[in-house]
């Protein structure tokens, strides 16, 4: 389905997805038992943190948030992996692969900025916890929702308004399963070295800067809470260890489409799954590693609590 190079593409192939019939219900399977995993577990975690006033604190606050980004960030992709897969026409028109690329980076950067302030909010759990309910209060975690999203916005607008004003005149077909700068930008008729840098710059700067904040922020902590005592240590340890695993889950993949100058289509395609998929089912790994002691208790207690409720609404009515 190729365009002429004298007419303007108004829909793009995704070629991305393998051709054997095996691996598609293979990957059907997977994509839909995780994207299924995504809704419920996440819906369960922020209608938990709603409906259950023992668990309206900052740390849950946070959290329930992170899981609303999770499935939002899933749901820009893939729904459509689901239905491409099974499909011989896997063709997105060119306000939709805009529209999915737009959506992508306000998630994904939204979800940085997010992370950032969890660390914050860790640190001063166990720094400061004499300070935490002063420092950690509500108009704070609104701020750094607000700030959040603002910042998402606005590092999806800086590098969108490039990308939508390029012509695209030859090839449609995209070596993906879904739209992305660096895959639809190779299909511009023109020279898109500005466009590359300005992607590389904005996407690799929140990236990578995001990770080594929180990397020096987790370190950190261990730092501080290593001067006071080994069992601190120990405890610091196992509640940021779940954090570690998924700041590195999350942050390979962009690392590798977005700033690693060699670029490998094929790596490229199975790295980023796993933030589409892998890393929103691991959200609830957050939750255990929060404090295993009281607060996992907690939120079990709350869960077994909104379940009576459900249970209770349904045999009144």
């Amino acid at each position: 389905m190729d365009e002429a190079n004298d007419s303007t593409v108004t829909e793009f192939v995704l070629v991305g997805l393998p051709v054997s019939w095996e691996m598609n219900i293979f990957l059907f399977c997977f994509f839909s038992s995780f994207f299924m995993g995504i809704v419920l577990g996440n819906l369960f975690i922020v209608f938990t943190v709603i409906f259950d006033p023992h668990l309206h604190s900052p740390m849950y606050f946070l959290l329930a948030n992170l899981s609303l980004l999770d499935l939002g960030l899933s749901a820009t992709a893939v729904p459509r992996m689901i239905a491409d897969v099974l499909s011989t026409h896997r063709i997105i028109s060119f306000p939709s692969c805009m529209t999915q690329i737009f959506f992508i980076h306000v998630m994904g950067g939204t979800e940085m900025v997010l992370l950032i302030a969890m660390a914050f909010d860790r640190y001063t759990a166990i720094c400061k916890p004499l300070h935490y309910l002063t420092i950690m209060n509500h108009k704070t975690c609104i701020c750094f929702v607000v700030a959040a999203w603002v910042i998402g916005v606005v590092h999806a607008v800086s590098q969108f308004i490039f990308l939508i004003n390029m012509p695209f005149c030859g090839s449609n077909k995209i070596d993906s399963f879904y739209c992305d700068f660096p895959q639809v930008t190779k299909l511009a008729c023109v020279d898109t070295h500005v466009v590359d840098n300005v992607v590389t710059a904005s996407s690799g700067l929140i990236s990578m800067g995001t990770f080594f904040l929180l990397i020096i922020s987790y370190i950190f902590i261990l730092v501080t809470v290593r001067h006071h005592s080994s069992v601190g240590l120990s405890k610091a340890f196992s509640t940021l260890s779940a954090h570690i695993t998924v700041v590195f889950l999350y942050f390979t993949p962009c690392f590798f489409v977005y700033v690693w100058p060699f670029p490998t289509l094929s790596l490229d395609k199975f790295l980023i799954i796993l933030d589409f998929v892998v890393t929103p089912v691991l959200n609830p790994a957050i939750l255990e590693s929060l404090n295993p002691a009281f607060r996992n208790k907690e939120m079990k207690m709350a869960m077994k609590r909104l379940s009576r409720k459900i249970v209770g609404s349904k045999e009144s009515s």
